[in-house]
């Protein structure tokens, strides 16, 4: 009998790998990203306070339009990223949070680096 792989608890593995090299100061905090099947979420966290410091997602109030797919994923990028440099925090280290980068993921991270943040 055949067992069907669960691909996102493959995803949580691969997340959990990479957070063992992976953490956010409060110099250099990390960018998290959270993608479902109609949403995409980006936090900037501080890992050694446990504090999340600026977040965003396409459940926000003022965000009116779909949240899966690429457009919403650029718009969230460059919100995140507003928050950020209005905070005082220019520069970040990337988690992808175990998915490949790629679409939504990619464009989230393009948008935050043309609106000011640097990884």
């Amino acid at each position: 009998m055949l067992i069907k792989q669960d691909k996102n608890q493959a995803r949580q593995k691969r997340h959990l790998r990479v957070r063992n090299h992976i953490a956010g100061t409060a110099e250099r905090p990390r960018l998290n990203v959270f993608r479902s099947l109609k949403n995409i979420y980006a936090q900037i966290i501080d890992d050694e306070k446990g504090v999340t410091l600026v977040s965003a997602s396409s459940k926000e109030k003022g965000f009116s339009q779909y949240g899966g797919n690429v457009e919403a994923a650029k718009a969230i990028g460059a919100a995140v990223a507003k928050k950020a440099l209005e905070k005082g925090i220019t520069e970040v280290v990337f988690d992808r949070g175990g998915y490949i980068y790629h679409g939504r993921v990619a464009a989230l991270a393009e948008a935050a680096r043309e609106a000011g943040l640097k990884f």
